[in-house]
């Protein structure tokens, strides 16, 4: 990265793009009346395989262009929102899966037993 880019980065990162996205991120909460625990983080990065990603509570954001950035933002808050909408489905998907299992196991092994008795 030459000496011009890393200026115009940190000039992005000083206020720029960083506070376009944090305002952003503010505006989206407010429309969708939740997300209000996360927060954003730009990290530009050329060399990430991603444009963004949610980890715990924050949103990081690894595109360098700013309307690149903000749809990320966009779509990762999204995701993230829909994601806690359901998953207590999928909590309890999983259970139900649990004990469904639980239960052929335990048909299997009394069949097994049986069968060993006729042998």
């Amino acid at each position: 990265m030459g000496k011009g880019s890393r200026r115009r980065e940190a000039s992005l990162k000083s206020g720029g793009l960083e506070g376009r996205l944090k305002a952003e991120l503010e505006r989206l909460k407010r429309l969708l009346g939740m997300g209000y625990e996360l927060k954003v983080e730009w990290i530009p990065d050329n060399d990430s395989n991603l444009s963004g990603e949610v980890k715990e509570k924050t949103i990081y954001i690894y595109e360098r262009e700013a309307d690149k950035a903000l749809k990320t933002l966009r779509h990762e808050f999204l995701d993230y929102a829909i994601s806690q909408i359901i998953e207590p489905y999928r909590q309890i998907a999983n259970k139900l899966i649990i004990l469904i299992n639980e239960e052929a196991y335990k048909k299997k092994e009394k069949l097994i037993e049986n069968l060993c008795q006729l042998l």
